[in-house]
């Protein structure tokens, strides 16, 4: 008995020694984790109404200007085609009766044809158009993303969010709504950015 009694300490002494170590390895990790970590009541928040950035930043406008004089052209230039397209159905159907069985079925494959080409081509302007629209957007997003992030960096801001009617910021004080500071902002660069593009 007495030999195990030693024993048995040893044994205990070891386990003891044993688990205090993983603690004190978690109790390292849980204070590297919130030295890197901010607490919540040292987070700057604020936000931006997306909506309001997007239809006041004159980037947008000028862009979306360019798009909609694109998509009247190409409005009138389907419409043109579509009304030659009518007029020489209109021949056909005038004409036709003066032609024989064969000349008539070659006629309508071939309107038929031509009314086929002018869909496609309606689809591929609708197409280019809805690519343009797309980029547009991206282009937006990319600036009022880099534009924020810089924006947050000179004002020591941890958080900027988006604002839009039943998107997940339900209220924000005035005092963070960065919506004009921002659009401001955004204007400046683009006007700054302009004689070089031009």
């Amino acid at each position: 008995m007495k030999k195990v009694l030693p024993l048995f300490s040893l044994v205990s002494a070891f386990a003891v020694m044993l688990s205090c170590q993983p603690k004190t390895e978690q109790a390292a990790e849980t204070t590297t984790q919130s030295e890197s970590s901010v607490e919540f009541s040292d987070l700057k928040v604020a936000f931006v109404l997306t909506d309001s950035v997007i239809n006041k930043y004159e980037y947008f406008k000028t862009k979306s200007a360019e798009l909609q004089e694109k998509g009247k052209k190409f409005e009138s230039d389907l419409q043109g085609r579509a009304r030659g397209f009518e007029q020489e159905v209109a021949n056909f159907q005038q004409t036709g009766g003066n032609m024989t069985p064969n000349q008539q079925r070659a006629k309508q494959e071939e309107l038929v044809k031509k009314e086929q080409n002018l869909m496609t081509y309606r689809d591929n302007l609708m197409q280019e158009l809805a690519g343009d629209e797309s980029t547009l957007y991206s282009e937006v997003y990319d600036k009022v993303q880099a534009y924020l992030k810089k924006y947050a960096e000179e004002n020591d801001l941890d958080l900027i969010l988006s604002y839009t009617r039943g998107g997940a910021v339900w209220y924000g004080k005035d005092a963070l709504d960065l919506t004009d500071k921002v659009v401001e902002g955004l204007n400046q660069e683009f006007a700054s950015e302009k004689p070089a593009a031009q």
